[in-house]
């Protein structure tokens, strides 16, 4: 029985930072994980470059039934600090559009970091290690592991959503948390492509491949961002955005040419090329391949000057806020995180303890807080595990 003052349930970006601050605090702290290797996430991230922060984080990049609840965390660990550690380890970093930071070299330079600062912190890392029970008894927890049990003052679970299960994910801390009777926000797939059936779906096929800047919206929340055509639907930035508030049933409305009025470009192209043909006018807005298939999916046909206002109007329309209805998503297989999790009702917005549980905590991905695209959740993860850290 090996007696610890922490154990970190998951050995990703949160419980590693974690473990950092609680083993600066002189705490005995061992983090387990089931995996072969740590920080599985963070290596395949940003295409292998890990998009690790963004300069613009704030509270209004998350999603959360509380969305107050982050505050806290966020600004106790910033962006800015965290980009001091990177800089501190001399790790070569650039912004790419949007605030978005990146490593030059490779994402392996975070995970070489965080284990650099946990063995400085003097805690330790235990891999391939299954979790077989967890209770507890008395004042402490007691997991049982298939490497022997362990006893812990301070359980702190940063387990992850079951995101992305290839990589080893799973719902494990949801089943802990409700094992404590904690509430759990129904959980689901977010920042994932879209997907959709008959005309649309194979409209999408034949497409696959063609990428637009884009303004996507549902109800009152829009981003405008890269969108992609595939196979089975729609991806891209704009998509994955708009999939965390999109709703089953619900029309998402995309914008082709969210900087041109088409009405007004159409009838200018009308008075200036009349003979031209309504579809090599709109060649001169969008790629040859989407107006070939919008034409037959819009019924686009005829010269500019055999066209009326009311026709320009409802290609412009068309075009500017073309109406389309998912079928789902591509599910946990392809999202880059979950939506939902451990009640933030449950939990101290400052420490990330239970409320009813104590010495029981819930960071990351385990808990209803979840980012935009474009290093948020990182730094959600640095946050709330920073914050745990200073008190388990």
């Amino acid at each position: 029985m090996r007696d610890l003052d922490v154990l970190v349930l998951g050995g990703g970006a949160a419980g590693l930072m974690c473990a950092i601050e609680a083993g600066k605090r002189g705490r005995k702290v061992l983090v387990i994980d089931h995996a072969r290797n740590p920080a599985e996430k963070i290596r395949i991230s940003g295409g292998g470059r890990c998009n690790f922060t963004n300069l613009h984080a704030s509270p209004a990049n998350f999603l959360s039934g509380n969305p107050r609840f982050c505050v806290s965390a966020l600004k106790r660990y910033t962006q800015n600090d965290f980009l001091g550690l990177v800089e501190k380890h001399r790790i070569a970093w650039h912004e790419k559009t949007l605030g978005q930071l990146f490593c030059d070299n490779s994402a392996k330079d975070i995970i070489r970091m965080l284990l650099s600062e946990l063995e400085l912190a003097g805690g330790a890392l235990q891999l391939e290690t299954e979790i077989r029970a967890v209770s507890k008894p008395d004042e402490k927890f007691s997991v049982a592991t298939s490497k022997g049990p362990l006893r812990a003052s301070s359980l702190v679970v940063a387990t992850g959503g079951p995101s992305i299960p290839k990589m080893g994910a799973t719902g494990f801390g949801y089943e802990l948390a409700r094992q404590f009777g904690l509430s759990v926000v129904p959980p689901r797939a977010a920042l994932v492509p879209l997907t959709f059936s008959d005309a649309n779906k194979d409209l999408c096929s034949r497409l696959s491949g063609v990428s637009v800047d884009a303004e996507v919206s549902f109800g009152k929340t829009t981003f405008r961002e890269g969108l992609l055509f595939t196979h089975r639907g729609l991806s891209g930035p704009s998509i994955l955005q708009i999939s965390s508030y999109w709703q089953e049933g619900q029309p998402i409305s995309v914008n082709l040419l969210p900087e041109t009025d088409v009405f007004e470009a159409l009838r200018k192209a009308r008075q200036e090329t009349p003979k031209q043909d309504l579809k090599t006018a709109l060649g001169q807005l969008l790629p040859n391949r989407l107006v070939d298939e919008l034409s037959g999916a819009f019924g686009l046909k005829g010269r500019l000057a055999d066209q009326s206002d009311k026709v320009l109007r409802r290609v412009a329309d068309q075009l500017n806020g073309w109406q389309l209805t998912p079928v789902g998503t591509e599910g946990y297989r392809t999202a880059e995180v979950t939506l939902g999790g451990v009640d933030t009702r449950e939990l101290s917005s400052k420490t990330m303890e239970s409320v009813q549980v104590p010495g029981l905590y819930f960071i990351g991905e385990t808990v209803d807080v979840t980012g935009h695209l474009g290093g948020f959740n990182f730094q959600w993860a640095w946050s709330s595990g920073h914050a745990a850290g200073q008190f388990v």
